[in-house]
């Protein structure tokens, strides 16, 4: 009887201390922009302005979209690998034991707005009309009308 007193106390003293001992996994991706203080969307959800730095639940692909006034747009994906150490089995002794973070930077380069040449995209327009096969009228390109489908 009193070995399994023991061995009960002994058994919910290990089962305390591990509790106790667990570890705590961090997973974050900074992302970056030149220039900086681009806004910043991943998945469609605005995060903040560059540089930021967001905690993340799982690996896969990202949805990234970063804008600022007087820059191209830039809408891209980034696939987030899961480490090995994160994978199962390994997982499991990782998280318990030991304290973790995984951090991942993603750098983007925003291109400068480019100036519209009007007549560049009137004569885009046009040439574009024509493979349309949609008759072109002469005349200003904001009067020029074009024709309704027939109907049968």
């Amino acid at each position: 009887m009193r070995l399994k007193r023991i061995f009960f106390v002994v058994f919910a003293a290990a089962s305390v201390s591990l509790c106790l001992c667990t570890g705590c996994i961090e997973r974050k991706v900074t992302i970056s922009t030149e220039p900086s203080g681009a806004l910043v969307l991943l998945n469609d959800e605005e995060v903040g302005t560059s540089p930021v730095t967001v905690g993340f639940e799982w690996y896969g692909d990202y949805s990234v979209q970063v804008s600022k006034d007087g820059y191209q747009t830039l809408k891209t994906h980034q696939n987030l690998k899961r480490p090995v150490a994160d994978r199962f089995p390994f997982d499991l002794f990782a998280d318990a034991f030991s304290s973790k973070i995984y951090e991942y930077n993603w750098n983007f380069k925003l291109e400068p707005l480019q100036p519209i040449d009007k007549d560049k995209l009137i004569k885009s327009a046009v040439g574009l009309q024509k493979q349309a096969l949609v008759p072109i009228k002469e005349g200003h390109p904001e009067k020029i009308k074009i024709p309704k489908p027939k109907k049968k």
